[in-house]
């Protein structure tokens, strides 16, 4: 008995119930004698076919049952797990009488096969039918005596109404286990995220700290050092912690959607003011509209312009160019440079907390990697957006979308 080896082919084929091997298209891909035999049709008019062409639903309702053995059979594909179709009624036409239809009732399972690498490869699907049980419960109906008769109707009904009930339980929970599975895949990214976010910070601190301790050590130990370039070189390190702290500060804010109150910003302006405000290496073109307004926290809206002004500065060649103007609904600000621009397949990158490139190293050792980050969520916590566009001429060309506010929105172009 123990060296016997077991035909699963020939299990499959003589059970005594119905079932049929499906694709995951929901193709038959085989079927048993039982189901032959129930169906009435041959092998070819089976093996090859949709399960649901060749058996449609209800002739004589065919919303009731339409989507239920279809739902059952998505739902083995997407969790790997056995689904259960409650009882459910199909309406046969009676040969030789069109029109005339008996009904009969079957209750369903549905289960996963695993292919090597652990998907879901096939489904078998298994009907018991149960129309007899039900028909023996008429009969008894007709011959119990007058009390029982509405007892005995009332229960068949029953029967029927709690397999319904059971069918849409399990719809229920099988949601319940959707929406449980999405919610702990996202708390699982949240914690990858977290993790990463601590060990960059950790990273980031770690360098200006190592800088500081070394050059006082130098200095204790080194009585010919020079204490002037000592302080230099401490006072760039505490600088970089300082812009550090600042840029984490500011993402935790962000982070915690903190409302910062806003206020009309007259984007032109602002531009024009942060110009004046700092002393860039290349030479710095703006061409602003006048009235280009947004409601916005200027305080945010002035951090998100200097980050692309400095970072436009570090990349540039000879020249910056900045222009605002009104594409209702929304005002449009472009920072743009000539340097050597992002290729296309990196310019999502350089939005992520901490990336940075080897160009952006070289040229800025000191930057943190989170100017650009901190300005994408200023301006998508302002209804906006902030993106890296295609630029013909070479070069980063940096692009803001922000609400316009008030009636401006409703204009076609910057006032005359």
């Amino acid at each position: 008995m123990g060296n016997s080896k077991i035909d699963y082919g020939a299990v499959f084929r003589d059970g005594p119930s119905p079932t049929v091997l499906l694709d995951r298209d929901f193709i038959v891909a085989a079927a048993n004698d039982a189901c032959l035999r129930v169906s009435g049709k041959r092998p070819e008019e089976m093996i090859g076919k949709s399960v649901f062409d060749i058996f449609p639903s209800d002739p004589v309702d065919p919303k009731a049952e339409d989507s239920t053995l279809r739902d059952s059979l998505e739902r083995v594909l997407e969790t790997g797990e056995q689904g259960v179709v409650a009882l459910q009624r199909q309406s046969e036409e009676v040969p030789d009488r069109p029109g005339v239809f008996k009904e009969r009732y079957w209750s369903q399972v549905a289960a996963p096969v695993f292919g090597p690498d652990h998907r879901v490869e096939f489904i078998i699907h298994q009907a018991e039918e149960v129309t007899g049980f039900l028909q023996r419960l008429h009969r008894a109906r007709h011959l119990a005596e007058a009390g029982d008769l509405a007892e005995l109707e009332a229960m068949e009904q029953r029967i029927y109404a709690r397999s319904r009930e059971l069918q849409r339980f399990n719809d229920r929970l099988q949601q319940a286990h959707e929406q449980q599975r999405r919610i702990s895949l996202s708390l699982q990214e949240a914690v990858e995220r977290q993790r990463r976010f601590v060990s960059d910070v950790s990273h980031d601190l770690r360098n200006p700290l190592t800088g500081l301790q070394l050059r006082l050590e130098e200095a204790l130990s080194d009585p010919q050092v020079d204490p002037n370039e000592v302080l230099h070189s401490v006072l760039r390190d505490a600088q970089r912690l300082n812009d550090l702290v600042c840029d984490l500060l500011e993402l935790t804010s962000l982070d915690a959607h903190k409302a910062i109150p806003a206020e009309p910003v007259d984007l032109g302006g602002l531009v024009s003011e942060e110009l004046r405000r700092h002393a860039f290496k290349h030479w710095a073109l703006s061409c602003p509209d006048s009235g280009v307004v947004v409601s916005a926290s200027r305080v945010r809206l002035t951090r998100l312009l200097a980050n692309l002004l400095t970072n436009a500065d570090r990349h540039a060649s000879r020249e910056i160019r900045v222009t605002v103007k009104a594409e209702p609904p929304d005002a449009v600000l472009e920072v743009v440079d000539d340097g050597p621009g992002v290729p296309p397949e990196e310019r999502e990158l350089v939005f992520e907390r901490f990336h940075r490139s080897e160009e952006a190293r070289r040229r800025d050792p000191g930057g943190t990697g989170l100017g650009l980050p901190i300005s994408r969520e200023i301006a998508e916590s302002h209804g906006g957006t902030l993106t890296l566009a295609d630029n013909p001429s070479g070069g980063a060309r940096f692009v803001l979308r922000l609400p316009l506010a008030g009636d401006r929105q409703a204009g076609s172009g910057p006032p005359t």
